[in-house]
């Protein structure tokens, strides 16, 4: 992967958002982090076939979702639209119901071109209702010395919905990941609130969403947001050169101004000889949000040796870089394929 490329993987993870919690200040950094399913991320080309009994268009929402999922702007995934893979199957005259099953899959994938076929079956999607009542009180008179109970009638709609997923290697004709989903949601409208229950169709619709976002997750490299905490107070019998300059360094870090404040916490680093951790380890923070994850170690390990009590913020970082750049790695070795 080019240096060009490299640069547009970890633009995001420069976005840093600065919070006051009390006297300490938290920063907000987005990491890169692998699928959870490797295969399946190395796997770009796709295709997706009708699943069985899908009243809800779950098939239809995972392959929007595919198609549409992008890492750093990057499309990821090349798919195979249901629309064209019927025209072209019909086309080869290949035998086809709209559900590839795994007689035909092997010579469907070679067909359009896909790696992979994703399929399912929608086991169960339910909507129930339960009409009960609830009990209220109310004022009788100014002062609220006496009250009265009534009861008000109230509408529970319970909808539920499952599904079984898989993805299926076309060469090999095994199966790369598969795993069974299910999705339940619970509103009430009574009387005298103002909810408004979802129509059938609008709450399978709602589950099915979700159930395509948490398979999709699975396979793809995406951003997570983490808190990191930044270390405000010195450690060292600063000038008061050197507070201002910690100071204003935080205060780029807010402003989103990452360039500004690695300038003058190194310039800190450098005036305290090396010798303060509170500087090296805030230039850690700085580089770590911008996706320099060796010089972030380096400057960790530099606060850690500084240290003379264990600080917390210190101990976590050494810990944390070293899982963070292996992650970075993974996910990084599955974009590139």
């Amino acid at each position: 992967m080019s240096l060009r490329m490299k640069g547009m993987f970890f633009a995001m993870a420069a976005w840093m958002v600065l919070a006051s919690t009390g006297c300490s200040k938290n920063v907000k950094i987005q990491v890169l982090e692998p699928a959870k399913i490797d295969r399946a991320a190395q796997t770009k080309q796709i295709a997706v076939s009708d699943f069985k009994d899908d009243t809800v268009g779950l098939a239809g929402k995972i392959e929007a979702l595919l198609a549409n999922q992008t890492v750093d702007g990057q499309k990821y995934f090349t798919t195979v639209s249901r629309n064209e893979m019927d025209r072209i199957l019909e086309e080869q005259k290949l035998q086809y119901s709209g559900v590839v099953n795994d007689s035909n899959m092997v010579e469907a994938g070679e067909i359009l071109g896909a790696q992979a076929f994703i399929s399912g079956e929608v086991i169960s999607a339910s909507v129930k209702d339960n009409r009960h009542y609830e009990k209220r009180t109310k004022c009788i008179d100014d002062k609220c010395k006496e009250i009265r109970s009534y009861l008000v009638s109230c509408l529970s709609r319970s909808i539920d919905l499952s599904a079984n997923i898989k993805m299926t290697d076309v060469s090999k004709a095994d199966i790369i990941y598969a795993d069974a989903f299910s999705k339940n949601y619970q509103w009430k409208h009574c009387q005298d609130d103002r909810n408004v229950l979802p129509s059938k169709s609008d709450g399978l619709g709602k589950l099915a969403s979700e159930i395509a976002n948490e398979f999709v997750y699975q396979l793809t490299p995406h951003y997570t947001t983490m808190s990191v905490s930044l270390l405000d107070d010195p450690d060292l019998d600063y000038t008061s050169k050197q507070e201002n300059t910690l100071d204003i360094a935080i205060d780029y870090i807010e402003a989103g101004r990452l360039d500004k404040a690695e300038q003058l916490l190194g310039t800190l680093l450098t005036s305290t000889q090396n010798r303060s951790y509170v500087a090296a380890y805030n230039l850690g923070v700085v580089k770590e949000a911008q996706g320099e994850l060796e010089d972030a170690k380096r400057l960790y390990l530099m606060a850690d040796k500084l240290q003379k009590e264990p600080v917390d913020e210190i101990n976590q970082a050494v810990v944390r870089i070293d899982q963070i750049m292996l992650k970075r790695e993974k996910a990084l070795s599955q974009i590139s394929r």
